[in-house]
């Protein structure tokens, strides 16, 4: 049996552990889908490509109100789509060109297949070529992320539909679409499709979109994507039947009774969940919690001593930024391991790429409230900054939560334009112990630039009156 000193399973953010420092050991990776994970080729960056390119097309819906007249000809789908894949494509087939025959990885040894451990620190590899390869490992990383969940749907498989791995290479531009769920993924593909001229609706069984932001941030963006799309809150979709016509009839139960819906393609996008039952983890001694996620230590350890984990698959967050943090640590650790560091999960930002925009950080009030924290709070509408009065934005705003001793920023919430980059200020203050007054005015802020709203914002705090 072949024996190495590291094996990575999954190419996502685990394939940027190794480099010329782990030149002098024996190195294997796995992946069994396409190099570079979720975020390159059916997330973050493609998406984000396509919010971008659904802007565009959005400015002419709103242009009037300016002077402008502006009108939207038409939406070349298979242009825009083309052109987001003939960039991200490459970009992993280089990857993987990369780790097979570079000689910077003559140490590295690939394996293009599904890895499951049948033994402690052994893995059996099921190649995509048919073959089989068993071998064993002094440490490995456990990086194989997560995948979208599909709900026991009746008819559902029968009939077909997309997630969010499939629904951007459409072949063409549907008429109509339905989305099942209401979350980011959800709002984001709205936002999209809508900008794009698709009739979307937008199915949730709860009775409110986003609702893990922050309650104002989720009712605002509800009240938002009302007036945009069709919402049908409160709305559990028990049935999807595919009609003569090849449209799909989809059935639902609410509380006043029934509801039918006829969409010519259908976006199931109600959460992920972690890859962990793939990889038969018993066998090796690594814990998982009840949801499936690989549990792990501040060092980012499993419960089986030199395996580590990251990402998806261990953390809730499902953010990049979070599985690129991890994969620091976990090689600095896998390099030092007298000198092992901690993971920093105190202040993890987030955003949704919708329209409009918003952004997160730290505690939501409602949090803050559950668990007893001590809180003052203050919020700044986009409408009362010069350049709100620019974009004449009517509905956005920002809202910060501090300790009302130390003037320590606890949480920070934004609905609006450019609310990810609006928001950043923050994140490095509550990274760095800078109090909120301080921040506000201990530094210039650019006027009239719309970080103005986090200035306003925290000079309404209610920390230092006699100032």
């Amino acid at each position: 049996m072949t024996h190495y000193d590291l094996v990575i399973i999954g190419t996502g953010s685990g394939n940027t552990i190794v480099n010329r420092r782990f030149a002098d050991q024996k190195v294997a990776i796995v992946e069994r889908g396409t190099f570079g994970g979720t975020c390159l080729n059916v997330g973050c960056i493609p998406t984000k490509m396509f919010v971008h390119a659904a802007d565009v097309a959005a400015t002419p819906s709103v242009s009037a109100r300016y002077g402008v007249d502006e009108q939207l000809l038409g939406v070349r789908w298979r242009d825009v789509r083309d052109r987001i894949f003939g960039r991200i494509d490459p970009i992993a087939a280089g990857g993987s060109e990369y780790r097979h025959h570079n000689p910077d990885n003559a140490n590295v040894t690939v394996y293009d297949g599904t890895g499951r451990f049948t033994g402690f620190k052994e893995l059996t590899v099921d190649g995509k070529d048919g073959s089989t390869s068993v071998f064993s490992a002094d440490r490995f990383v456990i990086a194989t992320g997560s995948r979208p969940i599909v709900p026991p749907i009746p008819g559902l498989e029968e009939t077909g539909y997309h997630t969010s791995n499939t629904i951007m290479r459409l072949e063409e531009l549907p008429r109509r679409i339905a989305i099942i769920g209401g979350g980011f993924v959800a709002a984001e593909f709205a936002h999209v499709f809508a900008s794009f001229g698709v009739e979307v609706t937008v199915i949730a069984r709860s009775n409110g979109l986003l609702r893990l932001e922050d309650r104002e941030i989720g009712a605002r963006y509800t009240e938002i994507a009302r007036e945009k799309y069709d919402v049908r809150l409160n709305h559990e979709t028990v049935r999807v039947a595919r009609r003569d016509d090849g449209s799909i009839l989809l059935g639902m139960l609410h509380p006043g009774g029934a509801d039918e819906l006829i969409v010519d393609e259908l976006l199931v996008a109600v959460g992920r969940e972690p890859n962990s039952d793939l990889l038969n983890l018993d066998a090796t001694g690594v814990d998982v919690d009840r949801e499936g996620r690989v549990l792990v230590d501040a060092y980012q350890q499993t419960s089986a001593d030199g395996i580590y984990a990251l990402g998806d698959v261990t953390n809730p967050h499902q953010l990049k930024h979070v599985a690129n943090h991890e994969a620091r640590v976990v090689k600095h650790n896998l390099l030092n391991p007298d000198d092992r560091i901690e993971a920093d999960h105190r202040f993890v930002p987030h955003a949704v790429f919708s329209a409009p925009q918003i952004a997160s950080v730290g505690l939501t009030e409602e949090q803050a409230q559950e668990r007893g924290i001590p809180y003052v709070k203050a919020v700044q509408t986009y409408a009362d900054i010069a350049y709100g009065w620019a974009m004449e934005d009517t509905t956005g705003f920002a809202k910060v939560l501090a300790d009302p001793e130390s003037g320590q920023i606890i949480g920070c919430h934004v609905i609006g334009p450019q609310a990810p980059t609006v928001i950043q200020p923050v994140i490095q203050a509550m990274s760095f112990g800078l109090d909120a007054y301080t921040m506000a005015r201990g530094q210039y802020w650019i006027h009239p630039a719309m970080p103005e709203l986090i200035e306003n914002a925290l000079l309404k705090l209610d920390l230092h009156p006699e100032r």
